[in-house]
């Protein structure tokens, strides 16, 4: 496995401009990469031994409701078909976790993959949050219908994206999106903050700002 020390994330190159957006909006909205979380895709039959397995390996179990998400200590387990979940861990973690899931799963049939480059996790957080990702979703992401413990697979401005509320005492949004549609997504995003950028700043921020002022770095553990 690569040394995450050494490995550049998809948006490192955004960072700067992605945390700006938290202090020309004055707090109304938090952007940020949260990179290198591990991430194992799973797949095994919900009503086998081996199911069951999984879950006592991983202290949680794997959540059996369409769309919903089951948490435990540092990991997220996102419900992603009939028999497919995506484990969801802390950076470094992903050899790790693919060898304690092929261990619970042992002989039976199953598919065991990290896919952790597959995707970059972006935060979208703040009371401006379901606001500025509405532009370009149409999930209704008013908490009473996709709060804590849901997650989807939709479109968000036109690309793929897996999104998943965080609990209720973090609110906003992880965005899991594909590697090598990041750098649009994060471009898509900052455009669409501006809006919130010169509204909730009553001194009058400009736009431009949010691609001027440096920032940062931010970090997120799941």
């Amino acid at each position: 496995m690569a040394d995450i020390t050494t490995r550049r994330s998809p948006l490192a190159h955004a960072a700067d401009r992605l945390a700006a957006v938290g202090r020309a909006s004055g707090g109304a909205l938090r952007l940020a990469e949260l990179p290198f979380l591990a991430q194992v895709n799973l797949r095994v039959d919900p009503k086998s031994a081996a199911a069951e397995a999984v879950g006592l390996a991983l202290g949680v179990p794997l959540p059996l409701e369409p769309n919903t998400v089951s948490r435990g200590g540092e990991l997220a387990v996102l419900w992603l078909g009939p028999d497919e979940w995506l484990v969801v861990g802390p950076p470094g973690g992903a050899g790790e976790l693919e060898a304690r899931l092929r261990a619970a799963v042992g002989e039976e049939p199953s598919s065991v993959v990290d896919v952790s480059a597959q995707r970059t996790t972006l935060l979208v957080a703040g009371p401006r949050a379901a606001g500025l990702l509405a532009h370009g979703c149409s999930l209704d992401l008013h908490p009473r219908s996709f709060g804590a413990g849901r997650c989807a697979q939709t479109t968000l401005a036109r690309a793929q994206v897996v999104l998943v509320p965080r609990d209720e005492h973090k609110p906003g949004f992880w965005v899991l999106v594909r590697s090598s549609f990041a750098g649009y997504l994060a471009d898509w995003l900052l455009d669409a903050a501006s809006e919130y950028v010169a509204r909730d700043r009553l001194r009058g921020v400009l736009p431009c700002e949010v691609w001027d002022v440096t920032g940062g770095e931010l970090a997120e553990q799941p």
